[in-house]
């Protein structure tokens, strides 16, 4: 999704400067992603300037936890902190269920796959 990560970090920026919050946290990845410029470390430290050329909440921190771990570390991650991984999916197409052929379905069965191996 071309230019996704500065609309939900517009929209989350907003809403923490109105409810007073000091951080956003948002998963991105730069390591195995397809190619989107704002997954890029040098995208989140402009919209960091962004916060504070363009809001009253100067101190507001974007947080990217994710940013450059692979895929494998962040199922491991997932897995270490029990989230649902069956219930969440990466595909670009939509629909009713993960297509299985995008490059965020591909990246992410490789993830699990790498993980398994691991483990």
């Amino acid at each position: 999704m071309p230019a996704r990560n500065i609309i939900f970090l517009s929209f989350a920026l907003s809403y923490a400067e109105a409810i007073g919050a000091r951080a956003i946290f948002i998963g991105a990845n730069a390591i195995d992603f397809s190619g989107y410029p704002d997954c890029r470390p040098q995208f989140f430290k402009a919209f960091q300037k962004v916060i504070q050329t363009g809001t009253k909440a100067k101190r507001i921190k974007i947080e990217v936890p994710l940013l450059r771990l692979t895929k494998a570390q962040i199922v491991r991650l997932a897995i270490k902190l029990k989230v649902p991984v069956e219930l969440t999916w990466s595909c670009y197409l939509g629909g009713e269920e993960p297509c299985g052929v995008c490059d965020a379905c591909r990246l992410r069965k490789k993830g699990f796959s790498l993980y398994n191996r691991a483990a």
